[in-house]
């Protein structure tokens, strides 16, 4: 992770870094970590936490670029995905999983839920919400990887960058040329839909009538230093020229 120096909250929820701006933009990024505190056995090899199914590779230092390089500041994830997937609504299955893209999960296997949705999902939730009151961004950058194959699908996942959206597509429409201009392969709404998955940005942004892009990055173009810098001034400049339009 790129260190820039100036984080403004630490917790083992989630860390903000950078300080937001008035009508600025900002970036949530809610699988950034793998992260599993001392107190919780999944039972699982430790070669997953560093696969897709514990985190989303390479946002939590593309986020880190966008605050030190970009000005970009960022509320971002410090606990794996399979302790809590802080993506999804508290009544949803896969808030804890069981098994994810065929591994089973065994120490999530009858886990007190309440207890994971107390410690993990509505403080993040909470401090999220508190820090956007304040923060009053003119666009919000919801950063997300996705990894080029699934383990249980033979499906081809052949676009480099998706951009997901719910309801509220006004920065999908404008980000989607723009990214297309770079010679990308772009889903629209793919490789899954807003429609389906997009809690955080439902919540948060939807749901108070705040502008939004969820960007999906492919894992296999996000695994290097040189990669991360790309895509950090790649997605500045797209965000900046989408708050420009929206304004």
């Amino acid at each position: 992770m790129v260190d820039d120096g100036r984080a403004a909250a630490v917790n083992e929820v989630f860390r903000q870094i950078g300080t937001p701006a008035p009508g600025g933009i900002v970036c949530v990024v809610d699988h950034a970590s793998n992260a599993v505190p001392e107190d919780i056995a999944l039972g699982i090899p430790a070669h997953l936490l560093h696969e897709h199914i514990a985190l989303d590779i390479g946002t939590e230092a593309i986020a880190g670029l966008l605050s030190r390089d970009h000005a970009i500041p960022a509320h971002i994830a410090a606990v794996s995905r399979l302790v809590c997937d802080l993506n999804r609504e508290e009544s949803a299955p896969g808030l804890v999983p069981a098994a994810s893209d065929g591994h089973p999960i065994p120490g999530n296997v009858g886990v007190d839920r309440e207890g994971r949705l107390a410690r993990f999902h509505r403080p993040y939730h909470s401090a999220l919400e508190q820090w956007l009151a304040a923060a009053q961004p003119a666009l919000i950058l919801s950063l997300h990887s996705f990894t080029p194959r699934l383990e249980t699908s033979d499906a081809a996942r052949p676009w480099q960058v998706g951009v997901l959206y719910n309801q509220d597509d006004r920065a999908a429409r404008i980000a989607i040329p723009l990214l297309a201009a770079h010679g990308f392969n772009v889903g629209d709404n793919l490789p899954y839909s807003g429609r389906d998955l997009n809690y955080t940005m439902n919540r948060h942004a939807e749901g108070e009538g705040r502008a939004y892009l969820g960007i999906e990055l492919r894992q296999d173009l996000v695994r290097t230093p040189a990669e991360h810098s790309r895509w950090a001034a790649i997605l500045a400049d797209i965000v900046q020229r989408v708050a420009s339009a929206l304004r």
